[in-house]
């Protein structure tokens, strides 16, 4: 089990990026250094995420995987909560989840934001 940080390297509203908004999320990664959606289904306990912006208290929530929609957060400060709470999807790419490497985070109303991986640990 791994948190990986990811800081906002460009998206509407911030095309500079801006290292104060961020995710950190815990996964499993697999031997290639993507999230292990087998090690997800096996793990009987929440893989934890939180939503980290500027001027707000950081905003918890936890990883889901889906087999034919790939991988995404219920952050529960959503009008719904549980499984009925909007997703942000993201995206890891073909890459490894590793420094230097990029995430694409699709928000509940379809913007997607870039996401630069800052930290692995």
């Amino acid at each position: 089990m791994v948190t990986v940080l990811l800081a906002l390297a460009a998206g509407p509203g911030f095309p500079e990026g801006s290292p104060d908004h961020r995710y950190e999320i815990t996964l499993v990664l697999d031997a290639a250094g993507r999230p292990d959606g087998q090690a997800w289904a096996e793990d009987p306990a929440p893989w934890r995420a939180r939503r980290i912006v500027p001027g707000a208290a950081p905003v918890e929530g936890d990883v889901q995987f889906e087999p034919d929609h790939g991988w995404s957060i219920r952050f529960f400060d959503a009008a719904a909560e549980g499984p009925d709470a909007p997703e942000t999807g993201f995206d890891v790419g073909p890459d490894p989840m590793r420094p230097g490497e990029y995430v694409t985070v699709t928000e509940p109303g379809g913007t997607a934001f870039t996401y630069r991986v800052v930290g692995v640990g």
